[in-house]
């Protein structure tokens, strides 16, 4: 996991998929209050969803899904229905009884905290550069006027390893790589039963979902206390891909980690029907051109999934 080879040509297309402009680090913005002008904040205001309503009273009834139970022959249709209730109705889900072990996620958490209270100057080695995802910064800034996410953010390739370039992988703290490695691992054979049981809940071919060469991008995420001022396609619309956002907290800092997994490049998305009179909604797409639209359009809503829409 220490060897600093060089990228495979699969990592070097991997960093053509997205591109992201040098921003101005937020924590560090966040500590200097001469600065906090509303001038300066009027970039991290987003007027189209100040006024949406977050309903923090149905927090308690987001579905949760119990792995150990899908594997339990006692429990698996009972809990194949949970799943596919929540694909269907929620597009969002809570994840129990995974068995990623408590140390593991422990210390990726610890070492996320430590990584980003470094110095600014040392985290900086891992910034990203143009036409790369990966590395210290914001994502999908496209443009120097859009509106901004209050947060700075840290990405990396992690799967599957012949793929990784090192040269973001940070070395203080000195734990994080084996850190990173070792959360990366757990999660991989976590998504490979989580997408076959829900090919189960859509009565198709478990082998249409295999796939050997599923890519992994972590990106870690640190949000600075802030005063308050592509998905549904295999499925052919029948289960749902939620938007979500971060509720800012005036007090206290948030850290949350995000674990991406995509298709091989050279694969394609489309829909799969259960009934052959099932009318297809959706186009078939090769899946490096559907990520290029999702990522050149990401703070702009689905309009990825738009694009793949059959007229």
């Amino acid at each position: 996991m220490e060897t600093e080879a060089a990228p495979s040509s699969s990592g070097s297309r991997w960093s053509r998929v997205a591109s992201s402009l040098p921003v101005r680090n937020v924590q560090d913005l966040a500590a200097c209050p001469e600065e906090l002008t509303a001038k300066t904040l009027e970039r991290y205001i987003r007027p189209d969803i100040q006024n949406h309503e977050v309903l923090v009273e149905k927090s308690s009834e987001v579905p949760v899904i119990d792995l150990d139970k899908l594997f339990n022959p006692c429990f698996v249709e009972e809990e194949v229905a949970r799943l596919r209730f929540a694909c269907e109705d929620w597009g969002f889900f809570q994840l129990v009884n995974h068995g990623i072990p408590d140390e593991i996620i422990t210390n990726i958490r610890s070492d996320i905290q430590s990584f980003f209270q470094l110095p600014l100057k040392v985290k900086c080695a891992y910034a990203q550069v143009p036409g790369s995802l990966q590395g210290y910064g914001q994502s999908f800034v496209a443009s120097e006027g859009q509106k901004l996410d209050w947060c700075d953010r840290f990405a990396i390739i992690a799967q599957p390893p012949q793929v990784r370039d090192m040269k973001y992988w940070p070395t203080q703290p000195h734990t994080f790589r084996k850190s990173i490695n070792d959360y990366s691992s757990e999660l991989m054979k976590i998504v490979g039963s989580v997408v076959h049981f829900i090919a189960k809940t859509l009565n198709i071919d478990l082998k249409l979902m295999d796939d050997k060469y599923v890519s992994q991008v972590l990106r870690m995420n640190y949000y600075p206390p802030c005063m308050t001022m592509a998905e549904k396609i295999v499925s052919n619309g029948n289960y749902k891909s939620v938007e979500h956002r971060v509720t800012i907290n005036a007090n206290q800092e948030r850290l949350t980690i995000s674990a991406f997994h995509i298709p091989s490049l050279d694969g394609v998305v489309a829909p799969v029907t259960s009934i052959a009179e099932e009318r297809i909604l959706y186009k078939t797409m090769g899946v490096e051109e559907y990520l290029k639209i999702f990522m050149s359009n990401k703070l702009e809503g689905k309009r990825a999934l738009d694009h793949a829409k059959l007229s």
